[in-house]
């Protein structure tokens, strides 16, 4: 009989300690995820001074008289330091935090460098702190053999076989068919980011466990992993600068934001299950917290002030002779009221009166006489075209 209610009280013990074990858990994840936000918030913030310090080293140099090369300025260096300070921050909150929280956070780079933007910038601070309060509170351990398991399971590889054919399409159509729609771009762009950012938060978790401890070096995985997260960062960047050489920068920041962010969410839920387990609430509340960033982003990019594009025209004051021309009062270049203008490098032909370009004929001289007199240039008359 003691023996049965030595038992009894036993097992009437066990569900305090469950709960309190639970409750523990949950204090513990929530610090991760906490500590893993706050390091992709430093992170991207660095990152946005890193690069607004490498643009005013470029804006001084290129407005000066100092013949110095870029990378040969203190203010180059310090840049490309904070650059790497905050990519390292970025790279170690994949070790504590979800993907799904991580990702979406790359927004705070944006609140840095496009500061004015008040309404834009308020979105985006509200969407991240909806992202850091509801972010699944999956932590999962990094070792080689979860790391194994998630990648042969069924969802992954059917979630990887419609990637790779879709990734295939677009890229048919990109090259082939010269579909250069900057979603096309922007959405391979994105696909390959979403394998990065997977084998990203891969390689981070392994090290963090190395570092710890318990070593992960010896897996093969991990060499796997690491393979492809370079070769898609590599990609992903050469794909990024084309089409940074056909759109504006404020469009690439947008869309890429939103679709980059959508498609890594979807890669880090499928394969480390970021989602499972979590109540209705806290998804729709996440998921909230994602629109109104992207809303955010889209007013932050849509109010950037653009460049006027510079129109290159001939100048006619480097030519012999010109200088004197300009200071007897005739015009050598002048200028109209239209479209077309003398010297410019493009023509519209949609004005109702267009003036023909003055000529300028080449004077012969004879080569080695120091005696030849007159301008070797001569100004005809322009007569206008009825």
């Amino acid at each position: 009989m003691d023996g049965a209610l030595g038992a009894a009280l036993q097992l009437q013990q066990l569900p305090p300690t469950s709960s309190a074990d639970s409750a523990s858990e949950a204090s513990f994840s929530y610090k991760e995820n906490l500590i893993g936000a706050l390091l992709a918030i430093f992170g991207h913030l660095v990152v946005s001074i890193a690069l607004n310090l490498q643009k005013y080293c470029h804006i001084r140099l290129a407005g000066s008289k100092d013949p110095r090369a870029y990378f040969k300025t203190k203010t180059w260096w310090l840049g490309l330091f904070l650059m790497l300070l905050g990519e390292l921050g970025v790279f170690a909150s994949y070790a504590f935090a979800p993907l799904s929280l991580i990702v979406p956070l790359s927004v705070v780079s944006m609140i840095g460098r496009y500061v004015l933007s008040f309404v834009g910038c308020g979105l985006a601070i509200v969407g991240t702190y909806l992202l850091v309060t509801f972010a699944p509170n999956s932590h999962e351990k990094m070792t080689g053999e979860n790391i194994t398991r998630h990648l042969v399971s069924w969802p992954f590889l059917l979630y990887m076989l419609v990637e790779i054919v879709l990734f295939c399409l677009l890229l048919y159509f990109y090259k082939e068919k010269n579909a250069n729609s900057v979603v096309v771009i922007l959405l391979l762009v994105a696909l390959l980011g979403s394998m990065t950012v997977v084998t990203v938060k891969a390689v981070a978790g392994m090290l963090m466990l190395s570092i710890q401890g318990t070593l992960q070096l010896h897996y093969p995985i991990f060499y796997v992993m690491l393979v492809c997260m370079v070769a898609t960062a590599v990609y992903q960047a050469a794909f990024l600068s084309q089409a940074s050489q056909m759109y504006d920068s404020s469009l690439i920041a947008s869309v890429g934001y939103i679709l980059s962010t959508t498609v890594a969410i979807t890669a880090g839920a499928v394969f480390y299950l970021d989602f499972l387990g979590e109540d209705a609430l806290h998804i729709c509340m996440f998921a909230l917290g994602c629109l109104i960033a992207f809303l955010g982003v889209f007013l932050i990019t849509r109010n950037r002030k653009k460049s006027i594009p510079f129109e290159p025209y001939i100048s006619m004051d480097a030519m012999p002779g010109m200088q004197n021309m300009h200071d007897k009062g005739m015009t050598v270049q002048p200028d109209l009221k239209a479209s077309f203008s003398y010297g410019a490098l493009e023509n519209n032909d949609n004005i109702s009166e267009i003036y023909a370009p003055a000529t300028l004929p080449i004077m012969q001289e004879e080569h080695g006489s120091r005696s030849a007199s007159g301008v070797p240039y001569r100004v005809l008359e322009h007569t206008k075209k009825e």
